[in-house]
């Protein structure tokens, strides 16, 4: 029990002779410490919270306007055209106060009401002009006078040093499409997929839906869009994610990983300190807004940053209609060691003065990991009937309300062994799903920390898109190996400090009812695991820069080899799916590129039906045209399918069926892809460290007969593949698939620059193998 007394600030006993009260200083210093923590971060949060309220003027610039509204009048001019005069006229305090006195309030009140004006004014201008999206549709390298102009007034309205969330209040609201023109993209998305029959039936239902029904949801929509900061996202995180009843684990959740070809210490622990204290000092950069706005690669124009203040303490909860805790105070780390034993601890922190907060070495956090080593629709229900009181609810809000998770997993993974390229598949498997038990996939991520030193990452998806996390996760990788480092002997640098508290162990009462549910839980989520074919690959014959000298577009050439590959595989094309962000709006998440389009098609029917050369070569450029104007239009508004899912969601709300609707959001995707671009560029050094890059990240299937593929173009040379699919369908295999995706890239850059080198026999071998 002497932890529980180290939690008394004071005892006092009542005697005879009075009362004796003990003090506790220990306790009393840490109750002071927690305190001050509070109150800065709330002036942090204050300070913060005016800069970004004013934005894109300064706080300073108050002081600016108020001297030079005084100047004006010193001259004996009025700026402010009888204005002043009428606000000094009805001061409330106009009888204690000077004729000068008066003169000066009443300037002071006069310049702050045209400061906020100005910024009003400011921050309307530079929301139009982040409406304007014409330079995106215009020839690379070829930028007209209006976009120059354009750019040039961008940067002026854009202020300086703007903060995380300087620009929330500046980007525009997510368009409303025209129902017109999405049923018109819509039908031209599906042509090639359908019999001349089947597209004239849908084409009547569209047409019908056109005419009479679409016309009375759309301006439901639009009612909503006026109101609402983005007319889609709240609808698509509650119905598409939240809603969901099936297993997020392999379903919704995914992962990424470590360094492909470097572990930059073999130690579990010394890995885990460092990665820990990366993590953390990514939060304080978070909380105090630190960071920088991200941006279009290549531009000055800002994303919105809504998703990022869920990245900590966020918990998917389970339940009938369920909804994300979001718990942004100070919390423990939730830790699971190998002998599936849960603690919790803390987070360490200390005060070099009162106005410099920083936290413990990592080192330290090293130490606590090296001591819990030695230590070593049913959910929703179970939760409610045994973990709502008592000792598993105590324990259970101190995972929910954690940081994040933590897991210190047994096994050894990453590119290794006789047999690397099954190594990969393993490790990817192994960061999807684990053994089942020994992670927390209801957590905003969990990192997990292998026995060798590997890491990796598993994020659940209804918070935050790829993008966001990948973001943090460079940051990690960075940090941990650049930044932090660690000794000759794989440790981190600094001192264990043992007089720390140590992690507490978490307590359940498990009932055998409730033990039984467990048990039928876990046989439903390793039947899911086990069903997943899994196949990661590194492309190495070339990469963008080659592509780039093709002059095409690295994201449409990689599309249409995943086509190609799949008509291969197949014998067919089919409903194509990749995500397009759409955060040049406010609180934009995601919308759909339809890739399998009539132009890629056609170039696929042609190559495969032995056309000429150049016939197949022009076929392929239009296609990739195709492709960029689709992705084009999905980023800025135009898409398709989040337009008539939120058209379907108001039908519902409104009790009427149609009939187009129900038609349209039933077409399964046997193909779902996503790439993730590499933002910070700048933490990594490709040429003179080459063998510090990631694998990337990946997902599992979409549709039980159809693949999820993941793909992240890493420097000039390379590409990683995450191919997902199941092994209860007959039809998919993760490693065919991934040879004939080898293979379309090598065809097509035969097809664009036919001098180009064959690929090394090895690649030929395991092209051959996997086909």
């Amino acid at each position: 029990m002497a932890e529980a007394h180290q939690a008394v600030a004071f005892q006092f006993t009542v005697t005879p002779e009075g009362i004796d009260l003990q003090l506790s200083h220990q306790a009393l210093t840490e109750i002071y410490l927690s305190g001050l923590r509070s109150w800065k971060k709330k002036l942090i949060r204050l300070k913060n919270g005016v800069i970004t309220g004013v934005y894109p003027a300064s706080p300073s610039s108050w002081l600016f306007v108020v001297i030079a509204i005084l100047a004006t009048m010193y001259m004996r001019s009025d700026p402010s055209m009888g204005l002043i005069a009428k606000i000094q006229e009805h001061l409330p305090v106009s009888q204690s106060l000077s004729a000068q006195c008066q003169t000066v309030v009443s300037a002071v009140l006069f310049s702050t009401l045209l400061w906020f004006s100005l910024i009003f004014t400011m921050r309307m201008c530079l929301k139009q002009l982040l409406s304007y999206h014409r330079w995106m549709f215009e020839q690379r390298g070829k930028m007209s006078n209006t976009t120059k102009v354009w750019v040039a007034l961008v940067r002026i309205f854009s202020g300086r040093q703007p903060l995380l969330y300087s620009y929330q209040g500046s980007l525009p609201n997510q368009p409303v499409p025209a129902v017109k023109d999405t049923v018109k993209r819509y039908l031209e998305s599906v042509r090639p997929l359908m019999t001349p029959d089947e597209f004239e039936r849908m084409t009547s239902l569209a047409t019908q839906f056109e005419s009479s029904l679409g016309n009375r949801l759309q301006w439901y929509l639009k009612l909503k869009a006026l109101w609402a900061s983005n007319y889609v996202s709240d609808w698509w995180e509650e119905y598409i994610y939240l809603r969901g009843r099936s297993p997020i684990m392999v379903n919704s959740n995914y992962y990424g990983m470590d360094f492909l070809y470097v572990t930059p210490t073999p130690i579990q622990a010394a890995r885990a300190g460092n990665t820990l204290h990366a993590f953390l000092m990514y939060r304080r950069k978070l909380n105090r807004e630190e960071l920088k706005p991200s941006r279009v690669p290549g531009t000055v124009i800002p994303l919105c940053a809504a998703q990022c203040e869920r990245m900590f303490n966020t918990t998917r909860t389970p339940g009938e209609e369920t909804a994300p805790s979001n718990d942004q105070h100070l919390r423990p780390v939730s830790l699971l060691c190998r002998d599936y034993k849960i603690l919790t601890c803390p987070l360490l922190w200390q005060f070099c003065s009162p106005y410099r907060q920083s936290y413990f070495p990592a080192s330290k956090h090293c130490g606590q990991v090296q001591y819990i080593l030695f230590l070593r629709i049913p959910w929703a229900k179970a939760r409610k009937e045994y973990f709502s009181l008592g000792v598993n609810k105590r324990s259970l809000d101190c995972i929910e309300k954690a940081a994040f998770f933590v897991t210190l997993d047994d096994d050894e993974q990453g590119m290794m062994g006789e047999d690397p390229a099954a190594s990969l598949d393993r490790y990817a498997k192994s960061l999807l799903h684990g053994k089942c038990y020994d992670r927390w996939f209801d957590k905003s991520f969990s990192v997990v920390i292998y026995k060798n030193g590997k890491i990796g990452l598993n994020a659940e998806h209804s918070w935050a898109d790829a993008p966001v996390v990948a973001h943090l996760w460079e940051y990690v990788l960075a940090t941990d190996s650049f930044q932090l480092g660690y000794n000759e002997e794989g440790h981190c640098k600094g001192e264990v400090d043992a007089s720390l508290p140590r992690p507490q162990r978490l307590s359940w009462d498990i009932t055998p009812e409730c033990q039984e549910q467990i048990s039928q839980s876990l046989a439903v989520a390793q039947a899911l695991a086990d069903d997943v074919d899994f196949h990661v690959f590194s492309f190495r014959d070339f990469g963008k820069g080659m592509i780039k000298k093709c002059r095409i577009s690295p994201d449409a050439y990689i599309q249409l080899a995943l086509q190609l590959a799949y008509y291969r595989d197949r014998g067919m094309f089919c409903l194509t799916y990749e995500a397009s962000m759409t955060r040049l709006f406010r609180e934009g998440r995601t919308e759909t590129v339809r890739s399998c389009s009539n132009e890629s098609c056609a170039f696929i029917k042609a190559l495969e039906g032995g056309e000429g050369v150049e016939v197949c070569r022009r076929l392929l450029r239009q296609a990739s045209e195709k492709h960029q104007n689709l992705y084009k239009h999905a980023m800025t508004g135009a898409g398709i399918d989040r337009h008539l899912f939120c058209l379907y969601v108001v039908s519902k709300y409104l009790g009427v069926d149609s009939p187009f609707l129900k038609e349209v959001l039933s077409e399964p995707w046997h193909l779902s892809t996503s790439q993730t671009p590499v933002q910070q560029v700048e933490l990594f050094d490709m040429v003179n460290h080459p063998e510090y890059v990631s694998c990337g990240g990946g997902f599992g299937p979409v549709a039980d007969d159809g693949y999820g593929v993941s793909y992240t173009i890493m420097g000039e040379n390379m590409m990683n593949f995450h191919i997902s699919c199941k092994h209860s369908c007959p039809q998919t295999s993760s490693h065919k698939y991934g040879g004939q995706i080898r293979q379309a890239l090598r065809d097509m850059l035969q097809l664009l620059c036919p001098d180009q080198r064959e690929p090394s026999r090895t690649d030929q071998s395991q092209t051959k193998k996997d086909l």
